[in-house]
């Protein structure tokens, strides 16, 4: 959130980390002020700047590296899967109440479902196909970012909800927030808004449906002899 490129790697939905550092015992007071000189940093470093810099630099070539070694991004986008399986076990419990306000959790299930096979069916042409061929390693890897695209909520602004994620984020439209909400029902009933629950509901059940979406795609229409 410090970052100033933090808003746009947010907004594309682009995987990404930060390092910083700090001396044990002693805080930094002039980030972002005038006195914040190479000096200043020096000084409070005990004269280690260049060291603590290298080591930081050695961190972020070691991620590069893991990241650009191979043909192919190595992120389990499967493990989502289990994940929202999860949260829809918890939500279950809550069936009858569900019931009972004309409510179900059917088209996320669905959408789950669906995410699920796309999931399945790209995981087995990755394993299936010649991991040599330059132009299917870029289209399966775009469609493995894409996932992670996808699952920033497209429903909510980038600038006034920063942390999209359904599932890693912060704010109304993330499973956890769906999940709390409804247990209010019985832990202060009168603080259940049925309106606003309706609307998380969608949003999350749209936003998974178009992570599954993103997975499957033009993929299926690739030719035999691209392979």
């Amino acid at each position: 959130m410090d970052s100033s490129a933090y808003p746009f790697t947010a907004f594309a939905g682009v995987p990404a980390m930060e390092l910083s550092f700090r001396e044990q015992f002693s805080d930094y007071w002039f980030l972002d002020t005038k006195l914040d000189t190479y000096q200043a940093l020096e000084k409070q470093l005990n004269g280690r700047l260049a060291d603590v810099s290298r080591a930081v630099a050695e961190v972020m070539g070691q991620m590069a590296i893991i990241l650009t070694h191979n043909d192919r991004l190595h992120l389990n986008y499967q493990v989502y899967s289990d994940v929202t399986l999860n949260y829809l076990t918890q939500l279950q419990d809550f069936a009858n109440e569900l019931k009972s306000r004309g409510l179900t959790l059917q088209w996320l299930y669905s959408a789950r479902g669906d995410f699920i096979r796309s999931a399945e069916r790209l995981t087995n042409l990755i394993s299936s196909s010649d991991e040599g061929n330059e132009r299917l390693n870029r289209i399966y890897n775009d469609k493995i970012m894409r996932v992670e695209f996808y699952f920033l909520s497209q429903y909510v602004s980038a600038t006034e909800t920063p942390f999209r994620h359904i599932l890693h984020g912060q704010g109304d439209h993330t499973l956890g927030a769906l999940y709390k909400h409804f247990q209010l029902l019985q832990l202060d009933p009168s603080k259940f808004d049925e309106k606003r629950f309706r609307k998380q509901l969608a949003l999350v059940t749209w936003t998974l449906q178009g992570a599954a979406n993103a997975l499957s795609g033009d993929v299926w229409s690739i030719g035999n002899n691209s392979f």
